[in-house]
Order: structure tokens, then C-alpha cells, then sequence
């Protein structure tokens, strides 16, 4: 079996998830990745003028293409910048993977230059959070990244040590026997029943659609539909009225979808948008 590098092993195991673009900044302690990523073909180094930004690209990438993302922070305020941004992306459900460079191993506990401790820091913004120790753990850790980015749908942080990112270990060839694999949370059929019943014994109906309707558009406006009266798709992104829509004259729908992709809704008091030209806008 051929020995890597903890930065290789990392490397080589975003590529075989698909990853294309490392978005960050650049610092003496990502060297190590970062000198691995800008010799290799297929993935690059995305230079970003701040962390925070760079965690929010990962997510837009994320939301984007449903695939895998990547940011990087070095050491202290540098990875420290990205918890915005990875905030941002758990609560939406975007698979994103996080490589929090650390200070040098030896000096972990002491005080040292920049030291904090990112393995707490992003407990609550991740599905998994752990630190790449000793080289042998490279392996079984960035995969269970990758794993839980993309099977949980949220974030996942990697914590390396910079000196560590040098340190060679074995590497057998990367297995991701979950990736591109997707699996369904199917309700019972009691509770199929339960909810097909308070649909057909209740004479007026909307249904508040929000994330947990994901990929399932069709299948909502379909139900929907089976009622008397028309639907209405509401439109997550800004869609107006949809056919069959009554004035205040006409006769009020009986069922009625009020559809939310993103399951987030601008608060009521939401200022207007601004004239052209004005002050932020």
C-alpha cells in the first residue's frame, strides 16, 4: 500500500466526491493543502477576500448543484470567520465541508499565537466535527465527512493541525460507498391514512408547504388539486397568483397551497424595496 501525506489524503478524497473549487484564504498553516490542491488537475483554490465569504460561496454552490462544497480557513480568526457562513448553510440543509486549519500540534494547549479550538467552536453548525490528530486517522475522517455532509444535508468541519497536513500515513484507495445515494423518509401507512382522512373531512384547506415538501412540488400541487376548488402555487421565489386565483368578489377557494421553497418567509414589516440609486440600493 502506498503512502501519502495527510494533505493528499484529503485532496484525493474531495476529488472522488466530485469537489472542484476550494473556496478560502490562503495561510502558512492550509499550506499543506493548499500546495496539494495547486498541483493537481480537476480542483482549484478559490481566493476570497474573507472567510465568511468563502463559506457563503461553498453554500451557494451547495444550493445550487446539491453536490458537495468546499471552503477553507487557516488557523484561528481564519477559520473562526467562517462560522456565518456555515451557520447559514447547516440551517439550509446544503452539503458543505469545512477544513478548519489548526496550530502546530505540539503547541495545542498552551496559549499559543492564534490558538482556538474549532472542534467546539462548529459543534452546533455541523453534523460532525473532528480533528485529524495522527496521520492514521486521516482516512476514516475525511470520509465520514464527506459521508455526513451529504447523507445528514448540512455541514461538516475537519480540523487539521498544520504540521499534521505533512505527516504521511498508508492510504488505500478512497471509498465512498454512500455517495450518490439518496434515501427517502417514507411516513407509515397509518399515518398516510390519518393525514388522506383530515384532508378529505375538512371543507376548507391550506396547506403551508416548507422544506420538508423538498422535490415533492408535483406531488403537493397533485393533492391539492383532489380537493374541490382550485390551487394555487405561491411560489417560493417571488411567483405571483396562479390560475384560478377569485377576486375579493369571487367565491373563496376551498383548498388553497401557500408554497414555500426555501421555508424561510420575509417578516410582514419588511421595509419596501428602495428607488434606484437610493442608499443601498
Amino acid at each position: 500500500m502506498s503512502q501519502k501525506s495527510v494533505a493528499e489524503i484529503i485532496v484525493d478524497t474531495l476529488q472522488a466526491a466530485g469537489v472542484r473549487r476550494v473556496f478560502g484564504v490562503v495561510g502558512d498553516s492550509l499550506n499543506g493543502i493548499t500546495d496539494v490542491i495547486r498541483a493537481r488537475a480537476g480542483i482549484e483554490f478559490i481566493a476570497v477576500r474573507h472567510e465568511e465569504g468563502g463559506a457563503f460561496a461553498a453554500g451557494a454552490e451547495a444550493h445550487l448543484t446539491g453536490d458537495l462544497a468546499v471552503c477553507a480557513g487557516s488557523c484561528g480568526p481564519g477559520n473562526t470567520h467562517l462560522i456565518n457562513g456555515l451557520y447559514d448553510c447547516h440551517r439550509s440543509r446544503v452539503p458543505v465541508l469545512a477544513l478548519a486549519a489548526q496550530i502546530p500540534s505540539v503547541e495545542i494547549g498552551s496559549g499559543y499565537f492564534q490558538e482556538t479550538h474549532p472542534e467546539r467552536l462548529f459543534q452546533e453548525c455541523s453534523h460532525f466535527c473532528e480533528v485529524i490528530a495522527v496521520p492514521g486517522q486521516a482516512v476514516r475522517v475525511i470520509e465520514a465527512a464527506v459521508a455526513a455532509a451529504l447523507g445528514l444535508g448540512g455541514v461538516a468541519v475537519v480540523v487539521v493541525p498544520g504540521d499534521v497536513a505533512y505527516l504521511k500515513t498508508d492510504a488505500p484507495a478512497v471509498c465512498l460507498p454512500t455517495l450518490r445515494r439518496r434515501s427517502a423518509l417514507v411516513p407509515s401507512e397509518a399515518d398516510i391514512q390519518q393525514a388522506a382522512a383530515l384532508l378529505n373531512d375538512c371543507q376548507k384547506i391550506t396547506i403551508l408547504a416548507g422544506i420538508g415538501c423538498a422535490d415533492a412540488h408535483a406531488e403537493l400541487l397533485q393533492v391539492a388539486g383532489a380537493r374541490p376548488g382550485r390551487a394555487r402555487d405561491g411560489g417560493g421565489r417571488g411567483g405571483g397568483p396562479g390560475p384560478g386565483r377569485r377576486g375579493r368578489g369571487g367565491r373563496p377557494r376551498r383548498c388553497g397551497v401557500l408554497e414555500n421553497r426555501r421555508a424561510c418567509r420575509a417578516p410582514a414589516h419588511a421595509a419596501p424595496p428602495q428607488r434606484p440609486g437610493a442608499f443601498g440600493g
